[in-house]
């Protein structure tokens, strides 16, 4: 990923932070079948020096059977959003300005590894729908369901686990442009009011704090 030294983050606990908030990936691997990718759900475990993700496809996927030893990467997407130049004070000045897009975003490289075991993979999914019902005032469970119905949608998906060997963090968040455009771009994004541009807003505040 192309990561210029100012939108460049290291910061594992950043970086995990991310990757636990939006945990919906994109897994890219080279193989038999040329470059492929698939759209999973993942948990994040802290284990290993950059942490393991485990993760599961279904079965018919013939992405299974081109991940098992080989490299692959695996994408999660923070928040993102367009920046017009209206929102610049330069462009008053000069009108040397451009549109640009901020985004934030985390690369996971490793070997995914296939696991065989029936109790792993019901570990994996009843750890992975309580990570996504946490938020509910009565979460679904695994257990919810009839056992038989539970067993054969197991049959159904292959599991994997994901020992991440390099993680790369870009925050591309308007860092290079002067900090009254800065400023511009909290008060544009804090007006359109979006989701995500109010958690952009916040992170390019943040920064602007913490450099005064």
């Amino acid at each position: 990923m192309y990561q210029p030294d100012h939108f460049r983050v290291a910061d594992l606990a950043q970086m995990h932070a991310l990757m636990r908030a939006r945990p919906f990936a994109t897994l890219v691997s080279a193989g038999s079948l040329g470059l492929y990718a698939s759209h999973l759900p993942t948990v994040l475990k802290d284990e290993g020096p950059y942490g393991t993700i485990e993760c599961h496809l279904a079965r018919a996927n013939p992405h299974c059977q081109d991940l098992d030893g080989g490299e692959a990467l695996m994408i999660f997407a923070g928040a993102e959003g367009y920046i017009t130049p209206n929102w610049y004070a330069s462009k008053f000045q000069h009108g040397k300005v451009v549109p640009t897009w901020n985004y934030a975003a985390v690369h996971a490289y490793g070997r995914p590894a296939v696991m065989r075991d029936a109790f792993w993979l019901r570990r994996h999914v009843t750890e992975l729908t309580a990570q996504q019902e946490r938020s509910v005032a009565k979460p679904w469970a695994v257990s919810d369901a009839p056992e038989r119905y539970i067993e054969t949608h197991l049959r159904g998906i292959v599991g994997f686990r994901f020992a991440v060997t390099r993680l790369e963090g870009k925050w591309k968040m308007s860092q290079n442009r002067e900090t009254q455009d800065r400023h511009g771009v909290v008060a544009g994004l804090t007006t359109r009011g979006g989701v995500e541009d109010l958690e952009m807003a916040a992170y390019v505040a943040e920064e602007l704090k913490r450099e005064t």
